[in-house]
């Protein structure tokens, strides 16, 4: 019996500093990720949402983790951010985000104290927009289609219709314009060469890369978008600014820079009266946001409607598999609406 209990109390012992073992294990792996950097040893990179988060992929390649604040299917402009994961923020390498997109996230950020931070805004030159591209922007290489002026389109004022992209009032959808996007990677590319400067040569040759694929796309929206039967496009989100200025085209949105925020009745009225002079054949909404408001205004006006991704997130509904893909479907729709020839 002595010998049994003997034993017994060997085997509990032994059992005892194997979990103790096991738990310091875990412990020391644990306080290796809260130190920085991912647990492979790559440059452990957070992006906001999936524009920032594309970047980091193409630029970065196998020597960097992404991690994403906004999932998928998630409208970013209502991300809220757990106090867990501003402290997995802090755990970043390179923190990556668009101040004046995501409120929370900008909360967090100044929260989480990450050295290399990179805000993509400092990254090319916003400005402000309004619902239409003739509120007197100067659009580069337009065609002289300056509607705001023609026809009084002045939608600054409109109720229901106020574009309030954070406190500086700027239009942050900056990544659906190709050649502002390409100067976004630029910056992000140098942001990883300096976090990472081992891999410095592999972060510039793939910056090059896509940059390069960005230029071409920028070609293939001139050439398509070159000769329309009208210049104009409705839309229910106002993301699409930069892209309407870019190409010299006039976006008018249904319900400004929120995408769930109601219109009023005398801008369903006003947008009936524009589709009807400037020729609108479509109705456009997108992927994250209800689509009822766009439906409407098309049964009251005849139109047809169809999908204008924003590129916000890349969802099963999405148009493609990346940003690339998806600005392509865009192109394609922007073309069939607007009567391309």
């Amino acid at each position: 019996m002595n010998i049994r209990r003997g034993r017994n109390r060997s085997i509990r012992i032994a059992l005892t500093a194997s979990a103790a073992a096991l738990s310091l294990g875990v412990l020391s792996a644990c306080g290796g990720a809260e130190s920085g950097g991912s647990a492979d040893g790559k440059l452990a990179v957070t992006a906001s949402f999936y524009p920032l988060e594309f970047l980091v992929e193409q630029i970065g390649g196998d020597h960097v983790d992404v991690t994403t604040l906004t999932g998928p299917g998630v409208e970013p402009h209502d991300l809220d951010i757990t106090p867990r994961q501003t402290g997995q923020m802090s755990e970043a390498d390179v923190l990556l985000y668009l101040r004046g997109l995501q409120p929370a996230v900008d909360k967090a950020v100044d929260q989480a104290g990450v050295k290399n931070t990179v805000d993509a805004a400092d990254l090319t030159t916003l400005e402000a927009h309004g619902s239409s591209s003739g509120d007197g922007h100067d659009h580069a290489e337009g065609d002289g289609h300056d509607h705001g002026e023609e026809e009084g389109h002045d939608h600054a004022e409109e109720e229901g219709d106020g574009h309030d992209h954070g406190d500086s009032g700027l239009d942050p959808h900056v990544w659906l314009d190709p050649v502002k996007y390409a100067e976004m990677a630029d910056g992000v590319g140098e942001a990883l060469q300096k976090a990472d400067p081992d891999h410095a040569a592999d972060y510039r040759k793939n910056t090059e890369a896509l940059t390069g694929k960005l230029k071409k796309l920028d070609q293939e929206y001139r050439d398509g978008l070159k000769n329309t039967d009208t210049r104009t496009f409705i839309t229910t989100h106002a993301a699409f600014g930069y892209l309407a200025e870019r190409y010299g085209l006039d976006q008018e949105s249904i319900a400004g820079v929120d995408p769930e925020s109601e219109p009023s009745p005398a801008r369903m009225k006003e947008l009936q009266k524009i589709a009807a002079q400037e020729k609108v054949t479509t109705v456009f909404f997108e992927t994250l946001a209800s689509d009822r408001t766009a439906k409407v205004l098309a049964e009251d006006t005849g139109l047809r409607t169809g999908v204008l991704d924003p590129l916000e997130g890349i969802t099963d509904k999405s148009q493609g598999d990346d940003y690339l893909e998806v600005m392509e479907a865009n192109l394609t729709a922007l073309k069939k609406a607007l009567g391309a020839k």
